[in-house]
Parts: C-alpha cells; sequence; structure tokens
C-alpha cells in the first residue's frame, strides 16, 4: 500500500488502503474542517514532531457503554464520592493537563501547541468535550475528545492522583449512556483501558457504528 500525502485538499484515501500499523496518510493541516472529515471517516490524528499523521488500525480498540468493568475499589471511591465530578468545566486546562502528563515509554508528547490550539477550538464550536474530576476546588485528573452523533472518540486522559482520571471515565460513560452513545473509541491499545472494559474489534465493523454516528 502507498502512503498518501495530504495536499491543501480537504480529502482523505480509503480506509482499508492504511498500512499493516494503521497509518493512512501524513500532512494536511489541523482545520476544523479537516479534523470533523476525518472523525467521520473514523481516521484520527496522531503526531511525530510537527507533520500530522492520519491513523485508522485495523482492528479497533473501542469501549461497548455497556461493557464498562468497574472494580470494587472504583465502586467505593464511587459510592463515597471521592472527586467532584464535572463535564466542559475546564476544557482547555484538560487538554492542557494531557500534553504536559508524562508517560512511560514516550519521549514527549503527540499534543503538540498546534493540536492543542485546534481542538480547545473544536470545543468552542461544541465538537470536543471534556470531563474533569476535582478535590477542593483543584483539578486532579480528566479526559477530552470529540462527540459525534451516538458516538465518543476519545483522545486522551490524564491523573494527578490515583484513579482520578478512572473516576472521571466511568462517571463520564454513564453520562454518555444516559444521551445513548453506543460506542466509544479508544484507538488503540491500552492496558488501562482494557482493564475498564475495552477491546478490539474489526475496522469494517467500527466503520458501521461510525457511518451510523453521522
Amino acid at each position: 500500500m502507498p502512503l498518501y500525502v495530504l495536499d491543501n485538499n480537504l480529502w482523505f484515501p480509503p480506509v482499508n488502503e492504511a498500512l499493516q500499523d494503521g497509518l493512512l496518510a501524513i500532512g494536511g493541516d489541523l482545520s476544523e474542517e479537516r479534523l470533523l472529515l476525518a472523525y467521520h471517516k473514523g481516521i484520527f490524528p496522531w503526531f511525530d514532531g510537527d507533520v500530522p499523521m492520519w491513523w485508522c488500525p485495523d482492528p479497533r480498540f473501542v469501549l461497548f457503554p455497556n461493557e464498562l468493568k468497574v472494580s470494587k475499589s472504583m465502586k467505593a471511591l464511587l459510592k463515597r464520592n471521592a472527586f467532584e465530578f464535572t463535564i466542559d468545566k475546564a476544557f482547555p486546562a484538560v487538554i492542557r493537563a494531557c500534553k504536559e502528563k508524562e508517560r512511560e515509554g514516550q519521549d514527549g508528547t503527540w499534543i503538540t501547541d498546534n493540536v492543542e490550539a485546534a481542538y480547545v477550538h473544536l470545543h468552542k464550536r461544541g465538537y470536543a468535550q471534556s470531563a474533569e474530576v476535582w478535590v477542593n476546588g483543584e483539578l486532579t485528573g480528566g479526559l477530552y475528545g470529540v462527540r459525534l452523533g451516538n458516538m465518543f472518540f476519545g483522545e486522551s486522559m490524564f491523573s494527578h492522583v490515583s484513579n482520578a482520571s478512572k473516576y472521571a471515565f466511568i462517571k463520564y460513560i454513564g453520562h454518555l449512556i444516559e444521551e445513548g452513545v453506543q460506542l466509544i473509541d479508544c484507538q488503540v491499545y491500552t492496558e488501562h483501558l482494557e482493564s475498564l472494559g475495552a477491546r478490539m474489534i474489526e475496522r469494517d465493523v467500527f466503520m458501521e457504528y461510525v457511518k451510523g454516528a453521522r
């Protein structure tokens, strides 16, 4: 398969032409129009340096909300309201915290200044959402992603204290269930999300959900 190089025109190649690792294309920009087109096609950006790289792996790592796993220890935290939970109260602070979070096995972050600005813009336009948890008025964990219809495309999460991101994730999924969301895109495998019930599905199956999210 060839690796496509995007130009200033607004387009993406067919997702079934992605390389074995899921890389579909490089280049282009992070305009609102291109980002929304990408998500509508099941494609997400993930940077290496300053050049946008566009991905659609097969299989795809997802979470069906009704398959969410909540451990006994997390149930205890939820029962005693260990954190204050909010939605869209501090989107810029959440993405900035995700950007600055040191992650094992990663040299730097894929959330560049341009990525940060692009998703803050999407948030202002009503497409990107954040979920936050707080202790004594201090932001301690959260996540952000893109919401399109009955799908949520998760992008990143962070914790400053133990279990904060899990707490935010579990509470936010409860909110998404109430709003009829059928699938949460987790993009690529992490042990953290697998422990919460995420699993792999074939890309063709994932794309059927994407088509229905429009």
